[in-house]
């Protein structure tokens, strides 16, 4: 995989990274709502001189007090100073968990002690670092009596500063805590995105799909809203003209196929193609019928044969009857001139739907009278056969045999690669010739989108649409396009098929 791979999989997954990162930050809020508060506030004294005892200078008094700090920062830790802060504040704990709540400092080259200490409340933590200061003092005046000869300290404690009363918690921080859960979300959720591109095996675009397959991908259709179950087919002249209709996309799409299909063998480009597809649901009907409008658009005549004799589509897709069809002019029930059809979608196209079910499919479509079938019309026109999926069934395979070649439609998004290469597999042992893949439903936005932009396209050919006389219909316009040179900058400029608008233009 490739860097570019791995900033798509971050696109495609943008909505998980998000949801992830909102995650680590409400686990990092929740996380400080069942923490338990902690206060901290600080009291100060200062150790001076009582100028008493064997102590009268003020100068040699300071000395001595200078010297008693070092020793006043180990007694603010015995369990002494501790018991008198319990006696004091009434407190229920033991000296030892409350010493782990003071911490006493002393400023280099001062003679104050800070006491800080920590409780639940703020009120707690004021009235502790108080009460710690005194109950020191206390200690020390006892100590400093007992060790003197004169029986009066020397030295002594005296509080200067009261403890001011806290006006948040200095644990949990929540600005913190979010950051925190946040960032940890964020790796989460990229950490997700990553793994879940390096194991995708989805189709996702041609490149990737041309470098495992070895086939070409000739054909990319894109996905749009107003093409649903009930309206599948493209209406090329509205879009052409407007692009307002929402398939232009599409049609812009099929034109590209059917210029790559004429390009293929131009000494002998293929007569008698095979639509498939690995499994049921990739659109592979649509696109045939489509195709085949897009051929018939030019100036060829096309027929189109439903060879899916299991689940047929073609006929309710076109809009025509069912009734007989494929199967009865290969069992003898009915002439094939009887059963063409033609469509008021196109003067060039003629549709061969599937007739009746036969209980024998496979062998049916094997025969050599669908053989003669085959043979006979491709002498007077292009035909496009609907063949069932590759993978549940083998009559596309046996259909793939007899035509020219077959293109295998895919869903982008949806088909893997692995049904991908099974369905080649499947067409190459039945010795069918597979013409290109085409990757169906691709997105026209977002991180699987197509490298080229549609939005451009429909944007000039609807600007140069507008520059045509206003009363001048379609048809009337393709025969000046013809007779006019001017028109063949346009025409350069849908860089994905210029041969093929010049085709249309003759047309």
């Amino acid at each position: 995989m490739e860097l570019r791979d791995y900033l798509r999989g971050l696109r495609r997954h943008w909505l998980a990274i998000l949801l992830l990162t909102l995650v680590g930050v409400g686990a990092g809020y929740g996380w400080t709502m069942l923490q338990t508060p902690v206060y901290v506030a600080s009291a100060s004294g200062i150790v001076q001189s009582t100028g008493e005892g064997d102590v009268a200078n003020v100068s040699l008094g300071d000395t001595v007090a200078r010297s008693r700090v070092p020793s006043y920062l180990v007694m603010a830790g015995w369990t002494d100073v501790a018991q008198g802060v319990i006696d004091d504040l009434g407190l229920d704990t033991t000296p030892e968990a409350l010493i782990e709540r003071v911490e006493v400092t002393n400023p280099q080259g001062t003679v104050i002690l800070s006491v800080t200490a920590e409780a639940p409340t703020a009120e707690g933590a004021r009235r502790l670092s108080e009460a710690w200061l005194i109950s020191l003092g206390n200690v020390v005046d006892e100590v400093e009596v007992e060790s003197s000869p004169l029986g009066a300290a020397p030295v002594q404690v005296v509080t200067r500063e009261s403890a001011s009363l806290p006006s948040s918690p200095a644990f949990p921080d929540v600005q913190t805590a979010l950051i925190v859960g946040g960032v940890l979300g964020l790796g989460f959720g990229i950490a997700f995105a990553m793994i879940r591109t390096a194991a995708d095996r989805r189709i996702r675009n041609a490149e990737d799909t041309e470098a495992k397959t070895g086939v070409a991908v000739v054909g990319t259709i894109p996905w749009v809203p107003s093409m649903d179950a009930d309206n599948r087919l493209v209406d090329a002249s509205a879009a052409n003209r407007t692009g307002k209709t929402g398939t232009f996309a599409v049609s812009e799409a099929l034109r590209s196929l059917r210029t790559n299909l004429q390009f293929m063998d131009v000494d002998h480009p293929p007569k008698t193609i095979v639509v498939t597809s690995p499994l049921p649901g990739d659109g592979k009907s649509t696109v045939a019928c489509n195709l085949a409008l897009t051929l018939a658009a030019a100036g060829t005549t096309v027929v189109l044969v439903d060879g899916d004799l299991r689940r047929s589509m073609v006929a309710k897709t076109m809009g025509l009857p069912g009734g007989a069809g494929l199967s009865d002019v290969l069992a003898g029930r009915a002439a094939l001139s009887e059963v063409l059809q033609r469509t008021p979608k196109s003067n060039n196209l003629l549709v061969l739907a599937a007739g009746s079910v036969p209980p024998n499919p496979s062998e049916v479509l094997g025969s050599e009278r669908m053989h003669t079938l085959i043979a006979d019309l491709t002498k007077h026109a292009t035909v496009i056969i609907d063949a069932p999926p590759l993978l549940p069934v083998t009559d596309g395979a046996v259909l793939a045999h007899q035509a020219d070649g077959a293109l295998v439609v895919v869903t982008m998004g949806k088909t893997t690669y692995d049904l991908l290469d099974k369905a080649l597999d499947t067409l190459r042992k039945a010795r069918g010739r597979p013409l290109g893949i085409v990757l169906n439903k691709a997105p026209i936005r977002g991180a699987d989108a197509a490298t080229y932009s549609y939005e451009y396209r429909r944007d000039y050919t609807s600007g140069a649409a507008a520059a045509q006389p206003a009363g001048a219909s379609a048809p009337e316009r393709a025969p000046k396009k013809k007779r006019g040179r001017k028109a063949a900058p346009q025409e350069e400029v849908l860089v994905t098929e210029p041969p093929a608008d010049e085709r249309d233009a003759r047309g």
